[in-house]
């Protein structure tokens, strides 16, 4: 598995997972300023630009990361963050091990399946994927997703590095991930975060996820889209989690 570390003179981690479609330089300034503090990882998810692991479930991608920590990091870091499709997967490690992290921070993350949305997902990548390799549609696509224009080059190149058959797989995972009832179990103090401006469908999940977590703390973000924390306003997302995590 790829890893891209931050900070790593520091002994508490903190493991960032990026967002579908993305990379770890979705966190990367929001990185920078925490590693001022901590030792902050950033995997490549499964079936992205830069893994050599093809995506086959959340599940599969949620157990690599935990034999990770087993392996790297004594069994538990300090917190988690996930964006979205990473924020799911989240979710999923907090279900196998219950005591993974202390904190987790989940952003924009679905936990209402979409069997619509999902079904259409094979036929409608299977006509339009070879257009992400055209410039203009990847400009296109940049813009919708609101990634930054510093960013650009990454997401072209990493998007154009993703098969199609990873880009449906885990959009087709993403789409039908499921709150489990082991999640209820988890030792982690958890913050829930969506913006007030994304899809119906995420602040509906924000509060199931709420619901589902003992004593977890739920922040609608006024006038955020989908993702706009960590992508948008890094020093912002770093100064949450840091309170977060710090809180006495």
């Amino acid at each position: 598995m790829k890893l891209v570390e931050f900070g790593a003179q520091h002994t508490e981690t903190i493991l960032l997972l990026h967002g579908g479609g993305l990379s770890w330089w979705n966190y990367r300034e929001a990185a920078g300023i925490l590693a001022e503090h901590y030792h902050v990882v950033l995997p490549v998810l499964d079936g992205h630009g830069g893994s050599e692991t093809a995506f086959s479930s959340m599940e599969d991608n949620a157990r690599r990361l935990i034999q990770l920590i087993e392996e790297r990091f004594g069994g538990q870091v300090r917190a988690i963050g996930g964006l979205s499709l990473g924020g799911q997967i989240a979710v999923e490690m907090l279900c196998q091990r219950p005591d993974i992290c202390r904190f987790a921070l989940l952003e924009s993350v679905l936990v209402k399946p979409m069997p619509l949305t999902r079904a259409l997902i094979g036929p409608a990548f299977g006509m339009s994927y070879g257009l992400i390799r055209r410039r203009w549609f990847a400009k296109l696509q940049a813009a919708y997703l609101r990634i930054p224009r510093a960013c650009f080059e990454d997401y072209y190149r990493d998007t154009c590095a993703i098969a199609k058959e990873d880009m449906i797989a885990f959009l087709r995972a993403n789409s039908g991930y499921a709150i489990k009832p082991g999640l209820s179990q988890t030792c982690a103090r958890v913050k829930i975060v969506a913006g007030s401006r994304e899809q119906r469908a995420i602040v509906s999940s924000a509060k199931l996820l709420h619901r589902a977590i003992p004593g977890s703390a739920l922040e609608l973000l006024p006038g955020m889209h989908h993702g706009d924390l960590s992508l948008n306003h890094p020093q912002r997302y770093a100064q949450l989690l840091r309170s977060w995590i710090e809180e006495k």
